[in-house]
């Protein structure tokens, strides 16, 4: 089959679909759909039930009460996807707070009797797998040999921070912060990335869901470094957020407090979309962990230091 009609329904998959050389095949979108800004001409398939709005704090709650009612946290347009013609359609199985749900997408299809596009399902827990959904889209549009050569350069400039960072004499402790209230640690590939650019990561497991914290437990880990990336927000909203850990009486014990290695970074762009981009979240990494070693350029758009 020749694919000409493909609708993304997650941030990711629209980039690994733009990486391929490929956007031209893209008819539709979600509404977290962003990266390159070109793709914000396409129509837009889904919306969130709740108010993105707020605080950490706020969104945390109005999202519990939607998946506490068993109901799903976003809508998909199925007449938009009828109207559309998709003959591929890009979701995940991961998280159904992140993104739209293979669930939801095969609801929305229910009453689809026109034609039956295929579903393509991504379910990035580890580094491994983000290379393997990249090549598993090439294969849905037919370009192999384009998903098997982006994989390359992305594990080639990977590879080259990692062994800047094998043989460094010192590693800092550090946690990545994936929500700010309550607390979340990041897990999944970001552990991974921590130890490829030079850091021992605290908190959260490779290949494992994002898991809870308590204030207690990260004073009691007292990291080198903390990495601030909440998912969905770019710098300027973890900014107007992290009082809900500045604001607390004893902030000021924490190690990388006062040695002034707080950092907040773009998580929606960077850190929590696994694609293509997880190489410039690593450059990322790379830059605060070892300033001296790394300069990619990334200080002020990709991450600023929280007393900057």
């Amino acid at each position: 089959m020749v694919v000409e009609r493909v609708v993304s329904l997650i941030p990711s998959s629209t980039e690994i679909v733009c990486a391929l050389g490929c956007e031209t095949l893209l008819v539709g979108r979600s509404h977290e759909c962003d990266f390159p800004q070109t793709v914000k001409r396409l129509p837009v398939c889904t919306e969130p039930k709740f108010r993105a709005d707020g605080t950490s704090d706020e969104i945390d709650r109005r999202v519990k009460a939607i998946l506490q009612e068993a109901l799903s946290v976003y809508r998909v347009h199925g007449e938009t996807l009828r109207r559309l013609q998709p003959q591929v359609i890009l979701t995940q199985s991961q998280c159904e707070v992140c993104a739209v749900s293979l669930r939801e997408v095969e609801q929305a299809l229910c009453s689809w009797l026109e034609s039956r596009p295929a579903i393509v399902s991504l379910e990035p827990r580890a580094l491994r797998d983000v290379f393997a959904d990249i090549e598993r889209v090439a294969q849905a549009l037919n370009v192999p040999g384009k998903g098997a050569a982006l994989v390359q350069r992305m594990k080639r400039r990977m590879q080259e921070i990692e062994d800047k960072t094998r043989t460094l004499p010192a590693r800092p402790t550090v946690v990545c912060i994936e929500w700010l209230e309550p607390l979340m640690a990041a897990g999944n590939w970001m552990p991974e990335l921590v130890r490829m650019a030079g850091g021992e990561n605290v908190f959260g497991l490779a290949g494992e869901h994002s898991p809870w914290m308590t204030w207690e437990q990260l004073l009691e880990m007292d990291p080198d470094v903390a990495v601030v990336l909440p998912c969905g927000f770019d710098i300027r909203r973890s900014r107007e957020n992290i009082c809900a850990l500045t604001s607390k009486s004893d902030w000021w014990r924490l190690r990388a407090v006062h040695s002034r290695r707080v950092y907040l970074t773009d998580g929606n762009q960077y850190f929590n979309r696994p694609g293509p981009r997880l190489v410039e979240s690593l450059e990322i990494l790379a830059e605060i962990l070892h300033p001296g070693l790394f300069e990619f350029g990334h200080h002020g758009s990709g991450w600023q230091r929280i007393d900057d």
